[in-house]
C-alpha cells in the first residue's frame, strides 16, 4: 500500500503540474497577462499553499518555530534546488522585471524578517505589516499588467471571440484541478517516503531535515520543471521568486497574526538560518544578471550549494566529527571561489555589453 501511495503521489504531482502550467499559460493569454505575472501570483501562491497550511497549523499548535523554519527552509530550497534543477534541464530566461523589482524585493523582505526576529519573535503587528505587503504587491502587479493587457486585448480580440466566454472558466478549472492534484500528490509522496525511510533505519531527525522540509516545496519543484520543459521559462522562474515572496509575506504574516503571543524565533535561527536565507537571496542577483539567463553551470552551482547546506545541517544536528572541517572548507575555500567566479563572469558580461553598446 505504501508503494501504491508513493506511485500515486508521484503521478498526481506530474499530472497536476502539467495541468496547472497548461491552464495558467492559457489563462495568461486569455486575460492578456504575461506568463511571468501568472507565475508570480496564481502559480506561485497556489504551489505555496502547503507551506501556508503547515505554518498556520504549527502556530495554532504552539510550534511557532516550526512555522519560521518551514518558511526559511522552503525559501532556501526553492532557489538552490528548484532553480538549480530546472536550469540543469534547460537554461532559464530571466525577465528584467525579476532583476529590477522582484529579486530586490525578496532580498529586502528577507532582511526585514531578520530585523523583526531580533527581539526573539514575530508578533501580530509584524504579521499584519507583512500581510499588508502581500496585498500591496498583488495590487501593484495587477496595476502594472493593465497596460500589457490593453495591448493584448486588440491582439487577441478575434481569438477571444472564437474561443467564447467559457474559455477562461475552463482554464480556471484546469488551474484549480492542477493545484488540488499537486497538494494531494505531495502529501502522499511525503507520507510514503517517511515510511520508506523509517523502515530503512533513517532517524526521525534526518527525515525531518530532508524529506519533510522539502515535501512542502514539491509542488514548486514539479511545476517549475514542467514549465521549463514546456518552454514556459518565465513561469518557471516566476514561480520560485513568487513563492518566496508569498512565504515571507503571506505565510509568515498570517502565522504571526493567528499566533496568540507571536511566533517564537530562536537565537540559532537569527544567527544562522535567516542569514543563510538572505545570502541565498543575494546570490540570485549576480547569477540572474549574467546574460539574463540562468545557465546550466549556474544551475549546477545552485544545486551543489543546496547539497552542501543540507549536509551541513545534518552534520550539525547529529554533532558529527566532520562538522568543523566541513564548515572550514565551505567558509574559506568553496564560498570565496564561488564569489570570485561569479564576479569574473559578471565583469566579462559588463564588458561585453559595453563593447556592444553604440559609442
Amino acid at each position: 500500500m505504501t508503494f501504491i501511495q508513493f506511485s500515486a503521489g508521484l503521478l498526481f504531482l506530474i499530472v497536476g503540474a502539467e495541468t496547472l502550467v497548461r491552464g495558467a499559460s492559457r489563462l495568461a493569454a486569455t486575460f492578456g497577462l504575461s506568463p511571468l505575472v501568472i507565475g508570480l501570483t496564481v502559480v506561485a501562491f497556489g504551489t505555496s499553499s502547503p507551506e501556508l497550511a503547515v505554518s498556520i497549523k504549527a502556530t495554532l499548535s504552539g510550534q511557532g518555530s516550526l512555522a519560521v523554519g518551514n518558511v526559511i527552509g522552503s525559501n532556501i530550497f526553492n532557489i538552490l534546488f528548484i532553480l538549480g534543477l530546472s536550469a540543469l534541464i534547460v537554461p532559464l530566461y530571466v525577465s528584467q522585471q525579476l532583476i529590477r523589482l522582484d529579486v530586490p524585493l525578496m532580498i529586502v523582505l528577507s532582511v526585514i524578517v531578520l530585523v523583526m526576529s531580533l527581539d526573539g519573535q514575530i508578533g501580530r503587528a509584524d504579521g499584519l505589516l507583512l500581510v499588508v505587503g502581500i496585498v500591496s504587491y498583488i495590487g501593484f502587479l495587477i496595476y502594472q499588467s493593465r497596460t500589457a493587457q490593453t495591448r493584448a486585448e486588440s491582439t487577441h480580440a478575434d481569438a477571444g471571440d472564437q474561443a467564447g466566454a467559457s474559455s477562461w472558466v475552463i482554464n480556471v478549472i484546469l488551474v484549480l484541478v492542477g493545484l488540488g492534484l499537486l497538494v494531494l500528490g505531495s502529501r502522499w509522496l511525503v507520507q510514503s517516503a517517511v515510511v520508506f525511510a523509517t523502515q530503512l533505519g533513517v532517524s526521525e531527525l534526518v527525515i525531518g531535515l530532508t524529506i519533510v522540509a522539502a515535501g512542502t516545496s514539491l509542488p514548486e519543484v514539479v511545476t517549475s520543471v514542467i514549465a521549463a520543459i514546456r518552454g514556459e521559462r518565465d513561469m518557471a522562474v516566476g514561480n520560485v521568486i513568487g513563492s518566496n515572496l508569498f512565504n515571507l509575506m503571506a505565510v509568515l504574516g498570517m502565522a504571526g497574526i493567528v499566533a496568540p503571543a507571536g511566533i517564537e524565533v530562536s537565537s540559532a535561527t537569527v544567527r544562522f538560518d535567516i542569514p543563510v536565507m538572505i545570502a541565498v537571496a543575494f546570490a540570485c542577483l549576480p547569477i540572474f544578471f549574467t546574460g539574463g539567463t540562468i545557465s546550466r553551470w549556474e544551475g549546477a552551482l545552485l544545486l551543489g550549494y543546496y547539497v552542501a547546506f543540507t549536509l551541513y545541517v545534518v552534520l550539525a544536528a547529529t554533532q558529527h566529527d566532520a562538522l568543523q572541517e566541513f564548515g572550514v572548507a565551505m567558509l574559506y575555500f568553496v564560498v570565496p571561489l564561488t564569489v570570485v567566479t561569479i564576479g569574473v563572469v559578471s565583469l566579462q558580461e559588463l564588458r561585453g555589453k559595453n563593447k556592444g553598446s553604440p559609442g
